[in-house]
């Protein structure tokens, strides 16, 4: 199962483990361990703070199917959501649904699928791959 967006991370939980996701990157020019103390920082003010480490309101749902919908974007919509999403979830990222028009479907990667250097060939692989496989409208997909 995975938590909605809270206010600092992604958490998911399976079974009776619990995973936790926090992902962040910096400019190649940025020295990690200049960042370390100011991260850590970060991080436990928050948890100081007694804010709620999760929101109860469920994010809005791309992959709901509205009634304006045509029949290709519906079935990229659950595929998506059936097949697609829950693997990427269970890893702490999502993929969002934005668009459909002349054969290109346009996602974006969430969580820790961000700026992760093997999101792109999990995109075009796996994902562009099986959207293809069901959907012969489907020719690209772009981030």
């Amino acid at each position: 199962m995975l938590c909605h967006d809270g206010p600092l991370l992604y958490e998911s939980l399976e079974e009776k483990s619990i995973l936790c996701f926090i992902f962040m990157k910096a400019d190649e020019d940025v020295e990690w361990k200049l960042l370390k103390p100011e991260i850590f920082a970060t991080i436990m003010d928050f948890f100081s703070s007694g804010l709620p480490i999760l929101t109860e309101d469920s994010p809005p749902s791309d992959t709901g199917i509205n009634e304006n919908d045509d029949e290709t974007v519906q079935m990229i919509k659950e595929l998506l959501d059936t097949r697609i999403r829950p693997t990427v979830q269970e890893d702490g990222g999502d993929i969002v649904f934005i668009s459909f028009d002349d054969g290109i479907v346009k996602l974006k990667m969430q969580g820790s699928c961000t700026g992760c250097p093997s999101s792109v060939v999990t995109l075009k692989n796996g994902v562009q791959n099986m959207l293809q496989f069901y959907i012969p409208e489907v020719c690209h997909i772009s981030i």
